[in-house]
């Protein structure tokens, strides 16, 4: 018969209040050696559930410690209690009163570690015309675009590491296998352990795209009823997601023509007028209208770093067919 059997026995006994005096005796050595602790919850568990049970929480140590120490304490006072009473009514008085205490004991402190705990949550927003910068709990960077917003876990010792994105974002996060880093949008999930990348992911843009830069990431389409198979990417690759007719593709990219805007530049290659007039109303945090709507197919190339919104304009009428006025707070954009 092995170690493991005779304890969980004799806690058994124990916990029934049938222990005779030397077994009493070796049930509270056993409690008070802090060695077998890990032996002790091990017996406990399998006797209560038959099967192993954790203590919620990192301090599972010290609590189940704190049990013991209350326990032998409340022992000690009826141990010095002067109630004369027969040898076998006190082994089985403390047998039973330690069983109670210890049992209610241990089950107070899982029953208080498993109340829900609501999460805390923040939401940092880059508004139109500004580029915001912010460093989660993780120490994971995030660059987040003009007309943007991430919403994100203040609880650092939470298990999972995720973020709600609306917009355009740029992370680069800090590499822990066991807890995966997921970036959700509404259309996918991005899943990283650590690595750099760009997820777009604007409400009622054509397209949105996950690029690579370092690492690998694992795009989830969970719960979408035509796209049920996930996808890789590595270094240099873009996903990009169309939501009307929900069609993806991924190609090679250089990306940084997809991610120099947290540099405060733009790229433009080939890009049509009217994605164009969104990403200028974005980082400008102005209103664009266009009175002739041929003029959206015109595509532009070009680079923008620390020009104003009226040097931008008048570089696209310098190089496109097209002319602009200002009225009030709005540019209007018109052919030539």
């Amino acid at each position: 018969m092995n170690d493991k059997i005779d304890i969980k026995k004799l806690l058994g006994k124990y916990l029934k209040g049938d222990c005779s005096r030397a077994e009493l005796d070796t049930a509270l050595g056993l409690l008070g050696d802090f060695s077998r602790r890990g032996e002790l919850r091990q017996a406990l568990s399998e006797f209560w559930d038959e099967e192993p049970v954790k203590i919620p929480g990192q301090d599972s140590e010290e609590d189940f410690e704190a049990i013991l120490d209350q326990l032998h304490h409340r022992i000690r006072l009826q141990k010095e209690s002067k109630v004369s009473i027969g040898i076998r009514k006190k082994v089985l008085a403390f047998s039973k009163i330690a069983a109670v205490l210890l049992l209610g004991l241990f089950l107070g402190i899982v029953i208080q570690r498993l109340k829900p705990v609501e999460e805390v949550y923040y939401t940092s927003i880059a508004p139109k015309g500004s580029i915001s910068q912010l460093v989660l709990p993780d120490s994971t960077m995030v660059y987040l675009n003009a007309g943007s917003e991430i919403r994100y876990s203040a609880e650092v010792r939470n298990r999972k590491r995720e973020v709600f994105l609306q917009g355009e974002a740029w992370f680069e996060v800090v590499k822990n296998d066991k807890k995966p880093f997921v970036v959700h949008t509404p259309w996918y999930q991005v899943q990283v352990t650590g690595t750099k990348f760009n997820v777009k992911a604007y409400p009622g843009d054509e397209t949105i795209a996950t690029t690579l830069e370092e690492g690998s990431v694992q795009v989830l389409f969970a719960g979408s009823r035509l796209l049920r198979e996930n996808k890789q990417l590595q270094p240099g690759e873009q996903l990009v997601y169309r939501p009307q007719n929900r069609t993806l593709t991924v190609k090679k990219v250089n990306t940084h023509f997809y991610t120099s805007w947290k540099d405060n530049k733009l790229i433009f290659i080939n890009m049509n007028l009217k994605d164009l007039i969104l990403l200028l109303e974005r980082k400008y945090g102005v209103d664009i209208e266009v009175t002739d709507n041929v003029v959206l197919d015109y595509h532009y190339d070009g680079t923008i770093k620390n020009e104003s919104i009226l040097e931008v304009l008048d570089l696209l009428r310098e190089t496109l067919p097209v002319k602009y006025k200002i009225e009030g707070q709005t540019i209007y954009i018109t052919k030539k």
